[in-house]
């Protein structure tokens, strides 16, 4: 995976990403072709992981620092997707990458002390990077770097997302030395659009979870606007026993998004 702006190339298409993916999950633990299919298949989705990072720009945190945590994310959704549940690769991998830039947000919302030993590490990832770009004529994965500095991969990760110290800045600050104009007064407002439609990418796999029975009571619910009275009476049971796998349906979509 790429470090530099390469990174944010597009994949030769999404049906290629999605045949990258199948094929990964396909492989069992251990076999000799996984590493670099894994690789390859992380690198086909990076361009969907900046474009979710994207929309977390203008809030406070840089734009290279937001896409390197989508890439957490992403390497954690191709690790963790299991293709037998039902659920698409990217209605499995959008919630999780969102997941990891909100965890971001919430756990970077104030100064922090970072510790030496991840100090240490950014500055020699860093110096790696900048050697590795020279010696190879392009920009090093994540593996190159690993195998520069003799630590494992996921050790180059947390360098690169946690020795980032969050360093808070008043919103009262002067855009131009000029002053006139406060940082305040460039923010943009938040669009509730996008996060209605991560919420509902977010329910796909919630709703995968339910039984057949159980999803055609929340599709008449919610989606045809019917009572529990007419659900009832089209399925052939009580109405009080609409209610029952109703809230059930419910509790149990609660707890696979919670999860």
């Amino acid at each position: 995976m790429s470090l530099g702006r390469n990174a944010a190339a597009e994949p030769d298409s999404a049906e290629h990403a999605g045949e990258l993916i199948a094929a990964l999950a396909a492989l069992p633990p251990g076999h000799p072709s996984r590493p670099a299919l894994r690789e390859r298949t992380i690198e086909a989705w990076v361009p969907m992981a900046r474009r979710l990072a994207g929309r977390y720009g203008g809030r406070g945190e840089p734009g290279d620092d937001l896409g390197q945590v989508a890439i957490v994310g992403l390497i954690k959704a191709v690790d963790r997707y299991e293709p037998g549940r039902g659920v698409e690769f990217a209605g499995f991998a959008i919630p999780t990458i969102l997941g990891e830039l909100r965890r971001h947000f919430r756990d970077r919302t104030w100064s922090i002390k970072v510790p030496r030993r991840l100090q240490e590490l950014r500055l020699a990832i860093t110096a790696a990077n900048n050697d590795l770009t020279n010696s190879l004529g392009r920009s090093p994965t994540v593996a190159d770097v690993a195998a520069h500095l003799e630590v494992t991969e996921e050790e180059v990760l947390e360098g690169l997302e946690g020795a980032n110290a969050y360093q808070a800045t008043s919103l009262s600050t002067p855009v131009t030395a000029a002053g006139g104009s406060e940082l305040s007064e460039t923010l943009g407002q938040i669009d509730h659009g996008y996060e209605l439609a991560e919420a509902r990418v977010a329910l796909v796999p919630a709703l995968a979870a339910l039984s057949e029975r159980e999803q055609r009571i929340i599709a008449l619910r919610f989606y045809g606007n019917r009572t529990q009275q007419e659900i009832a009476e089209q399925i052939g049971v009580s109405q009080m026993h609409v209610s029952r796998l109703l809230t059930r349906a419910l509790a149990k979509m609660r707890r696979q998004l919670d999860s």
